[in-house]
């Protein structure tokens, strides 16, 4: 199966694309400027690969929780690419596609991701026996005081960085707060979604805020 993926959510802008067993990728951190490179590199990975793109099965996209700004890059690059190769898609949670990298049997992952505004997005996630996570919480977004999870085997995330008040509820399991969201995860959590036929078209491409503020108000 042959699936492109785009992230650009998060200061990581990422794609991947999967063909077969092979992978071909980009990255870069950066601040801003996601609008800019993403198409780039979306050639770069096709023509690297040799396929075109009305040849995929689909393209996966981080749907959210991330920068506002970022989600809509992303969704717009990906209604554009797929209406007009007529192709299906898929929109992956941010914060699964980070537990996905710390994936491991019978792994209970938090995920907290700094949602500026003295906030973060979080949720938990168990990992199946396919190896991928699945959500075993709602996505939330809140203030560090508001986390609550319970028998955690891994905790994730640039929040852990950002409020040090979480590393220090979940000093009993390894913490790992440099993990951003990357394509490679999002396409691997959108496999079983295309070859299950469930794939949606790009008109219904939509994004997960979460928070409905997206900029904070200075009040006198």
């Amino acid at each position: 199966m042959k699936i492109l993926a785009i992230d650009t959510a998060t200061e990581r802008c990422s794609v991947a694309l999967c063909v077969g067993a092979r992978w071909i990728e980009r990255a870069v951190d950066t601040a801003r400027g996601h609008a800019e490179i993403v198409l780039p590199m979306v050639e770069q990975v096709l023509e690297e690969a040799g396929v075109r793109l009305a040849e995929l099965a689909g393209i996966a996209y981080g749907r959210g929780p991330g920068a506002f700004t970022g989600v809509r890059i992303a969704i717009g690059v990906v209604q554009g690419l797929a209406y007009g190769a007529d192709l299906p898609t898929v929109g992956i949670s941010n914060l699964a596609a980070v537990a996905q990298q710390v994936a491991a049997p019978g792994a209970r992952i938090l995920v907290c991701m700094d949602a500026r505004m003295s906030e973060v997005y979080w949720a938990v996630f168990e990992v199946a026996d396919d190896g991928l996570v699945h959500a075993a919480s709602v996505e939330s977004v809140g203030a560090p005081g508001s986390v609550t999870a319970h028998s955690i085997t891994h905790a994730v995330g640039t929040g852990f960085a950002a409020y040090p008040e979480l590393r220090a509820r979940w000093t009993h399991v390894p913490v790992r707060d440099d993990l951003l969201p990357h394509a490679r995860q999002i396409a691997m959590l959108a496999e079983p979604v295309f070859r299950a036929g469930q794939g949606e078209p790009a008109t219904r491409a939509q994004p997960v805020y979460l928070r409905n503020q997206v900029v904070s108000v200075k009040t006198p």
